[in-house]
């Protein structure tokens, strides 16, 4: 494989485990645009914990996770008090707060960032992306994730019928947190740098718009998503000059002709039922 193949390869798969981190609370309903802020707290957790010389995967990445988590944690309470587009703008101050701290704080680097010593190779990445996309899929297939989509589509009624709705989204901010943070771990050790200009709201912004591009309804939408902005982007440079054109043209077009996302449950089972349908057929011949 080239280096440039292996370099989009890398950077799709940070871009997937980055989307289900931000996906995780959008199946609740709850709009994050403050995921560069948990990106950040994973990279930048497991880049001074590599120069202090903790061991990379063992150490390293478990404790980018469980800060980021925490991290998430403790902001659902103030943030879920909030609704609407005022969340949104909650969160996103949220990231703001991140950036700045870490810009300003000399120990972490300040504007010129740090160097992480370990480095971690496409195959951990590869791996990773794997193992948080099957986790997803598992976990939207359990109560919880029943519970996930019954709040996303009325939390009224899901409260009702008895789901602990603040507890779930509760839930669901530290899960989101943690995934995000690892994403970060995993930027800092494959590209051996963080900086603070890198977490900017405009990362927030672009990883907020793979998940709803995608589609929140099902777990094939973060997947549809990174493959979108990833890939498309990358094919429009080799092809086109026009390529930031074309790109936003695309997306304009995709907002409109699917405005639930790329990947639906309706599609899912409307191609579920043509498989049934086309292999009852293929009995029937026989």
């Amino acid at each position: 494989m080239s280096g440039y193949a292996s370099g989009i390869l890398a950077i799709f798969c940070i871009n997937l485990i980055f989307a289900y981190g931000i996906y995780i609370t959008a199946a609740a309903g709850q709009l994050n645009l403050g995921g560069a802020g948990f990106q950040a707290i994973g990279a930048y957790t497991a880049a001074v914990l590599s120069n202090a010389g903790a061991p990379v995967g063992w150490v390293t990445i478990p404790a980018a996770m469980a800060m980021s988590g925490l991290v998430g944690f403790l902001l659902a309470f103030p943030v879920l008090r909030t609704r609407g587009v005022y969340m949104v703008l909650a969160t996103f101050a949220f990231g703001e707060v991140v950036s700045g701290i870490l810009l300003r704080t000399t120990s972490l680097g300040g504007a010129i960032g740090i160097v992480v010593p370990d480095y971690m190779g496409l195959n951990a990445l590869i791996i990773s992306a794997l193992l948080v996309t099957f986790s997803m899929f598992y976990l939207l297939s359990t109560r919880f994730g029943l519970a996930l989509r019954s709040i996303h589509d009325d939390e009224l009624v899901a409260t009702v019928m008895g789901v602990n709705v603040r507890g779930t989204q509760v839930a669901v901010f530290a899960i989101g947190g943690s995934v995000a943070g690892l994403s970060g771990a995993l930027y800092a050790h494959h590209f051996s740098f963080v900086e603070a200009q890198y977490f900017s709201s405009s990362l927030s912004i672009f990883v907020l718009l793979y998940v709803l591009i995608g589609g929140t309804q099902t777990a094939w939408g973060p997947l549809a998503g990174s493959i979108f902005f990833t890939l498309l982007p990358e094919a429009l440079r080799i092809g086109s000059s026009w390529r930031f054109v074309i790109f936003g043209v695309a997306i304009v077009l995709t907002m409109i002709w699917r405005p639930q996302g790329l990947v639906t449950r309706d599609l899912l089972a409307r191609l579920s039922l043509s498989r049934r349908k086309g292999s009852l057929g293929g009995t029937d011949e026989t």
